[in-house]
Formats: structure tokens, C-alpha cells, sequence
């Protein structure tokens, strides 16, 4: 991602994000996000944070036009592909209520391996989160 992205990664970010990423935050990351673009305009966005043997992936979201479409997949599949060699595990937390994104993940071969509880705000309250792995082979 170039910083000439931010304003159309974040639009992407509001829109399906109760609660969004701020402009800081993308621009403290611009470093691991990678974007995803149809027609020179930016439809999607991954960040994935490595350190030490092991990745996260910090956030992922396809701007909504674009849904159902096979990006998220497509996107999160580059991710895991540019995953440096010395990287072993990939992780997630996602919404449990997010039964589309963990349909993807468990289809990639992400397994389950926890829960947070109360991980996310929501209008209502908190929301758990389920703890999801991938083992990276290089």
C-alpha cells in the first residue's frame, strides 16, 4: 500500500467495520497492508504483521460492491503466499457472529485454537472472538 491509498482503504474500512481502523492506524501500517485493486481503483485491503516466526493478520476487508466475489479469498491466499520462510504460524481473531470470514479461513485450513471473550465492542455490548491458526509450510 502507498499512502496515496488511505482514503479509499479506510472508506473500505468504515463501511463494513463497526469498529474501524483510524486513519493513523493505517498510516502506522502502511508497511504491511497490501491492496487489492479492479481498474486502478483499490476494492480491498490485507494486513498481516510478522515477527519473529510467526504472522498475524490484523485485518481484511473487501469493499462491499465486491463481496461474494472470491477477492477475500483471493487477497488472503497473496498474503499467506508473500509470508516470509522463516514464518510458521498465521494467526486470527475474528467475530464469531463473522460466519462468512470463518467459512473462508476453515477453508485455507485455518484451525480453531481459542476463544476471547468479550474480544470485540459492539452497539449491543462485547462480542467473543474465535482464535484461528494456520501452519505456514515454506
Amino acid at each position: 500500500m502507498i499512502i496515496a491509498d488511505i482514503e479509499s482503504v479506510f472508506g473500505i474500512e468504515k463501511v463494513n467495520s463497526s469498529s474501524a481502523w483510524s486513519l493513523k492506524q493505517f498510516s502506522d501500517s502502511l508497511q504491511c497492508i497490501n491492496v487489492l485493486t479492479v481498474n486502478d481503483a483499490v476494492i480491498g485491503f490485507v494486513a498481516v504483521l510478522e515477527v519473529a516466526g510467526q504472522a498475524e493478520l490484523q485485518n481484511i476487508s473487501i469493499h462491499p460492491d465486491f463481496h461474494g466475489l472470491g477477492y477475500g479469498e483471493l487477497l488472503l491466499r497473496d498474503a499467506i503466499g508473500k509470508l516470509s520462510s522463516d514464518t510458521e504460524q498465521l494467526y486470527l481473531e475474528v467475530r464469531v457472529s463473522n460466519f462468512s470470514a470463518i467459512r473462508l479461513y476453515r477453508k485455507l485450513g485455518f484451525k480453531d485454537v481459542g476463544n476471547r471473550k468479550g474480544y470485540y465492542a459492539t452497539e449491543f455490548g462485547r462480542e467473543d472472538a474465535v482464535l484461528m491458526s494456520l501452519g505456514v509450510i515454506s
